[in-house]
């Protein structure tokens, strides 16, 4: 008989666990997406799906969205004179002009499945600053799953909303942000019915939080400085025409809302956002 020497057996062991590691069925976004304008029209949207307008003191503006050297930058004004928002009930002075970009892909986690989303992103922690990158329902809010987000600490937070009072939610000191850091949220099917969410920050696991039934549920996914926090009459007609059968989806967006959750008053000078090497992996068979 054989004996593979003491070497041998570590190359056959790591090769045993490559074999086995979950390989992805499909790339949903390439890291091109932000390559030229036809890159980015491929996959993205200009402002909200449901408009301009959400629950923090900036107005989405398509003016306020470039692409350059391959980054996606979102940049916020401010400005005066504009009329007030309205969101849950109230009623919200706008004092900047901002962007947002959504993904025209929706994103439904099915059984045995999940997804990868990796970026790399500057983003802003002085206070009134408010930029986010995060999954939310089409159909109804929860389920919201925020891959990170920023409200003016200094921190970074990676939050999962299962309902508006059951939320997992931890903060992370957020050092050097003048530096682009690599954000990565692992959604997978957990048990058939849930979800699990691993979030990486630069290579490192932080926190492993689980969405209840988020499994087969339709998500918008967005980056932006402002989050959903509203109730979601604001997206009924968009959602009537998304969903189908019965299923909620996730819609995926880049936002950069002001003021809001991250305190006011927010800055006088121009705030940018930057984001790049983003991509989206479907693991769903």
């Amino acid at each position: 008989m054989f004996y593979p020497s003491f070497p041998s057996l570590i190359f056959c062991a790591t090769f045993s666990t490559v074999l086995c590691q979950q390989q992805p069925t499909a790339t949903v976004i390439p890291k091109s997406c932000f390559d030229s304008q036809a890159d980015f029209n491929a996959s993205f949207i200009d402002l909200y799906p449901w408009g301009t307008d959400h629950n923090g003191a900036a107005r989405m503006n398509a003016s306020y969205i470039s692409i350059s050297d391959q980054t996606l930058t979102l940049t916020a004004q401010r400005v005066s004179g504009q009329a007030p928002a309205y969101s849950g009930g109230q009623t919200i002075a706008i004092d900047y002009l901002s962007g947002t970009v959504s993904a025209k892909q929706n994103f439904s986690v099915a059984p045995g499945g999940g997804y990868d989303f990796t970026g790399d992103f500057q983003a802003p922690v002085a206070k009134g600053t408010w930029p986010a990158f995060w999954l939310t329902g089409v159909d109804s809010w929860p389920p919201e799953i925020d891959l990170a987000e920023w409200k003016g600490s200094g921190n970074i937070s990676f939050n999962t909303f299962n309902t508006s009072s059951q939320v997992a939610a931890l903060n992370v000191n957020y050092a050097d942000p003048g530096s682009f850091h690599t954000i990565k949220g692992e959604v997978r099917d957990e048990n058939g019915e849930d979800v699990s969410i691993k979030f990486y920050l630069d290579g490192s696991l932080v926190t492993t939080q689980y969405g209840k039934g988020f499994v087969g549920q339709l998500m918008y996914f967005a980056a932006s400085m402002e989050e959903i926090r509203a109730e979601w009459n604001l997206t009924s007609a968009y959602a009537e025409r998304q969903v189908a059968n019965g299923v909620v989806f996730f819609i995926r967006i880049i936002d950069l809302q002001m003021e809001g959750s991250s305190g006011s008053p927010g800055p006088t000078t121009n705030t940018t956002y930057s984001v790049r090497n983003l991509e989206v992996l479907s693991y769903n068979p």
